[in-house]
């Protein structure tokens, strides 16, 4: 396969997962751990940086890398509500089974539903990593 075509592909799973072009998305969770492809994916698409965790405006998405040391689920998730208009995603990005800091797939459902997220879908998005596309039900009821 030739770099166009992975980059491509790349494109194409920042697009599944719901990014469009001029988002502004948050990034919260960032360390050396994270998939750096996917991150120039969504920034592709997007056509933008993300912007860090101290952005002081309203994004139209979060992408958060979280991982079972970095304290209560719930409790980042409610947060990174705050970040997002209303209506905006939050792709929820954990470690994949085997992984350091894997996130049980229980412990992520029970934290959405008590954030007040659905979870709309899930895939790999990575070798390491597995993602949460998570939506407010009010923003899910209002999709077309």
């Amino acid at each position: 396969m030739s770099a166009t075509a992975d980059h491509a592909e790349e494109r194409t799973l920042a697009e599944r997962l719901g990014f469009q072009p001029e988002q502004v998305v948050q990034e919260i969770g960032y360390d050396d751990d994270v998939d750096q492809e996917l991150r120039e994916a969504i920034e592709s698409v997007t056509g933008t940086e993300l912007v860090d965790e101290d952005y002081d405006d309203v994004a139209d998405a979060a992408v958060l890398w979280f991982r079972d040391e970095d304290g209560d689920l719930t409790d980042a998730l409610v947060d990174a509500t705050t970040y997002i208009e209303e209506g905006g995603a939050i792709l929820l990005l954990t470690p994949k089974t085997g992984r350091d800091g894997y996130v049980e797939p229980s412990e992520i459902s029970e934290a959405s539903t008590t954030a007040g997220l659905s979870a709309s879908k899930s895939v790999s998005v990575g070798k390491d990593w597995s993602g949460s596309r998570l939506v407010t039900p009010k923003a899910a009821k209002s999709k077309k």
